[in-house]
């Protein structure tokens, strides 16, 4: 398919970055706008039409996708290996007999590399170094106060704590695999592995990634990172960045998928009372996260797709049902 794709990030974000190499392995062109790492975000509430703060959101014509797991999930769908001009895959076969382990690698991704091992990272975060804005903008999130002083003084068992997680993938490492999943190359356990032992690095040094001790993961990192910049050399179109006004513009040109390819699931819709083209909010559950409304177009028992306007036209949203609410918009989320 030849849908325009833009990405939405900052630079400090780690989910950005899986997204990042999720596109590279996926060997797709990308185009990006760089966000603040705080709200607000008119590039995507102003112009988009988005209430969703959470980073990153990526765009492939009119569609907007939230969350890592559906933007995986979505990539491989609608860029499927062998279905276009060398289109890579996300979920590769293992070595020893062709076999994909798609379902294992997303609930190591969610329930591990999303989970454990990015706990174990924010909490290696220099707390007391942190700017009063960006602070103050994460309690909203979380709900309540940071204990910074708290979180400062626990650092030498947050370095343990962060250490016992990477002792996991080094264990896992040890038999000599290649990857993770001893797959023909890179999956997307990769992607989000490394992702939290860059983020677990470039917090504490050497502190909690010894070389020393994580001689298996230390090479691990080394050879994904080669082959990330092997296929930024073969890409025929290089990335570029876009302003939020660049980006909406193309955006809004682009086409949308029928909602026939997510439906509309009444046994699904029924129980939450919910029926096609109402007004309905959806958001991610916890205290601090803002809800997005619009008409809903399509809902299965894995995805929820809405209609929303903004400044630059109209767009359809699409919500993962895990970890999200989707309610009528006159009820309280």
């Amino acid at each position: 398919m030849s849908a325009s794709v833009v990405l939405y990030r900052y630079d400090s974000s780690p989910h950005s970055s899986k997204i990042r190499d999720s596109l590279l392995l996926k060997k797709i062109p990308q185009r990006w706008v760089t966000v603040a790492p705080i709200l607000p975000r008119p590039e995507l509430t102003d112009l988009l039409g988005l209430g969703h703060r959470r980073i990153p959101v990526l765009a492939i014509g009119r569609d907007i996708y939230l969350d890592t797991a559906l933007i995986a999930s979505t990539l491989e769908r609608r860029f499927a290996a062998g279905a276009g001009p060398g289109y890579g895959t996300l979920f590769p076969p293992r070595k020893d007999g062709g076999r994909v382990d798609k379902t294992l690698i997303k609930l190591f991704v969610k329930y591990w590399s999303d989970a454990a091992l990015f706990r174990a990272a924010v909490a290696l975060l220099p707390w007391k170094q942190v700017p009063a804005a960006f602070l103050k903008d994460r309690e909203a999130l979380l709900g309540g106060p940071i204990p910074v002083d708290k979180l400062a003084a626990a650092r030498p068992a947050s370095l343990a704590k962060a250490a016992a997680q990477i002792a996991l993938l080094e264990e896992q490492l040890a038999d000599g695999r290649e990857w993770l999943f001893d797959t023909v190359a890179p999956s997307y356990a990769d992607v989000a592995a490394n992702f939290g032992c860059v983020w677990t690095r470039n917090l504490s040094g050497d502190e909690a990634l010894v070389p020393d001790k994580f001689p298996g993961v230390v090479a691990w990192m080394g050879r994904f990172a080669a082959y990330c910049e092997q296929l930024k050399e073969e890409m025929p179109v290089p990335s570029a960045r876009l302003t939020g006004e660049e980006a909406a513009k193309e955006i809004a040109a682009g086409a949308v998928e029928p909602e026939s390819i997510v439906g509309f699931d009444e046994l699904e819709a029924g129980p939450l009372g919910l029926k096609l083209g109402q007004t309905v909010s959806v958001t991610a559950e916890g205290p601090g996260n803002i809800p997005t409304s619009g008409n809903l177009v399509a809902l299965s028992r894995e995805e929820i797709v809405i209609e929303v306007t903004g400044q630059a036209g109209a767009f359809r949203c699409h919500f993962p049902r895990v970890d999200y609410l989707v309610v009528p918009a006159a009820a309280k989320l």
